[in-house]
């Protein structure tokens, strides 16, 4: 028996570096609204490296898909997109700079693995412990939602009317500004 509703959110971008960005701060948005603070590193490095293997590999476009689910005590980040080839781990040499994502998303996860869809595509995936208090989720909010995602456990915050937010103020969220200088 399921004691707790499952959370979602999906986002379809073209995996530009400037969407990456955005990506991020969506995911990090998404966790601090389910109560999963301390996740948010580890999910963004995740999403990071994923979207940018999409953006440097991909064949035949970069569009893919973003899922986020908080399922029990697992949040699973995956990304599906539309080239049939299956990444690899690959042992990367000391001084590149590049060739280190899959291994560092090993590091960071818990699990990670390929879904191959055929001619359509992959899906990587990885998931992340979410202690059953950290996750205690927030209540549905009172408006109807029609998307797909609000359907199946709650809306995503970048598509939520500004008059839904949880903490009451109207806009969207933001994260806290951040000063370069230390003290």
């Amino acid at each position: 028996m399921i004691s707790q509703p499952s959370r979602h959110c999906t986002v379809e971008l073209q995996a530009l570096p400037s969407r990456i960005g955005q990506v991020r701060r969506i995911v990090s948005a998404q966790l601090r609204y389910w109560h999963l603070d301390p996740l948010i590193d580890q999910a963004a490095l995740g999403v990071t490296e994923l979207l940018t293997n999409v953006h440097r590999h991909a064949q035949p476009d970069k569009i893919c898909t973003v899922e986020i689910e908080l399922l029990l005590d697992r949040l699973t980040v995956s990304v599906h997109d539309h080239d049939p080839r299956l990444p690899a781990v690959r042992d990367a040499d000391p001084l590149a700079t590049n060739g280190r994502g899959l291994a560092l998303i090993a590091a960071v996860s818990e699990s990670w693995g390929v879904r191959p869809h055929g001619d359509s595509g992959k899906t990587v995936w990885f998931t992340l412990p979410a202690s059953p208090t950290v996750a205690a989720l927030p209540p549905l909010p009172a408006y109807k939602a029609k998307t797909a995602a609000a359907k199946a456990g709650g809306p995503c915050l970048h598509k939520r009317p500004a008059a839904a937010r949880a903490d009451g103020r109207s806009g969207h969220p933001r994260t806290p500004a951040r000063s370069p200088v230390a003290g």
